[in-house]
């Protein structure tokens, strides 16, 4: 049962914090450090819509977050069984008027910053920035809640792989990219990955409210399979880059975190406890930032 019962009640700006979810954060800041990485190595690189596409993927990050604990709380999907950190709904710390002014807050400023980048990047940008926002209210709000309904890993390799990371270059470079679409997926996979353990560990919990999540409908075992699979794809893909000409051995510089993964995989093949998949879940998140750090080096070298 997730509760703050051994630590004070969190009060002001650390009830938004707690709700932000900063372990979460790492994953909307992958995605732009590759295509950044990209389109320097292009000699494309334009420093002020590449702190746009930051600003911009980490509020929707947080207004996703936001949008989550409000309709999972009114759905009941975070109920006193939930396993998982504790959501500012569900603890009472905030109210759904307040909780839906946040949201709009969060999702507000994306729009400004996506009103920059549409200048910058003309049309194609609406499109993303308004699929984005339409994606993170959709996922879990709305009539057609696709994270009920096994879509969400789907949703999140596209939006944090080839939408951020193809996005993110594309505000630069000013042109599509066929490289960094290739070197989205990647980014993409492990992203899934954080999603995998999230619906993992809440897999007993979401059945009972009627949340079904892929790990509901195909059950912990084939999870554990999917989230291995997904790792040894990012994995097997990055060297695939420097075999086929397009960059220099540098870019398999990922591969030094190997021994990270296989670790996890082992620990979620083994773990079946709330806090072992909570640990498990901040970990692929760190994972995915560190994979990504040095993916990005890899292309600047």
């Amino acid at each position: 049962m997730a509760t703050l019962e051994t630590s004070p009640r969190p009060r002001g700006l650390r009830v938004w914090l707690l709700a932000a979810r900063p372990r979460t954060l790492p994953v909307a800041l992958a995605p732009v450090l590759v295509g950044t990485a990209l389109a320097i190595a292009e000699g494309s690189a334009r420093a002020l819509p590449a702190t746009a596409a930051l600003l911009g993927a980490l509020l929707l990050q947080i207004g996703a977050n936001f949008a989550n604990d409000l309709f999972d709380a009114e759905k009941g999907a975070d109920g006193d069984d939930r396993i998982g950190p504790p959501r500012a709904m569900q603890l009472g710390l905030v109210n759904a008027e307040q909780m839906r002014f946040a949201i709009a807050c969060s999702f507000g400023a994306a729009a400004l910053v996506g009103a920059y980048l549409v200048f910058v990047g003309g049309w194609p940008i609406v499109v993303i920035g308004l699929a984005s926002i339409a994606a993170a209210l959709a996922y879990t709000g709305g009539p057609f809640p696709f994270g009920y309904r096994g879509l969400g890993d789907i949703a999140v390799f596209v939006f944090f792989g080839p939408v951020a990371v193809a996005g993110t270059h594309y505000v630069q470079a000013l042109s599509p990219s066929g490289l960094a679409l290739a070197a989205s997926l990647p980014i993409g996979a492990l992203a899934t990955a954080i999603l995998v353990v999230n619906n993992l560990r809440d897999i007993d919990s979401d059945a009972r409210v009627g949340k079904r999540t892929l790990a509901v409908r195909i059950g912990s075992r084939a999870t554990r399979i999917e989230y291995a699979s997904l790792l040894v794809f990012a994995y097997a893909i990055v060297p695939d880059f420097w075999l086929l000409g397009v960059a220099s051995p540098w870019v398999a510089l990922p591969l030094l975190t190997l021994p990270w993964a296989l670790g996890l995989v082992r620990r979620i093949a083994a773990s079946c406890d709330g806090p072992t998949l909570n640990q498990a879940l901040a970990d692929t998140a760190r994972l995915t930032l560190a994979f990504s750090l040095l993916f990005s080096i890899g292309w600047l070298l």
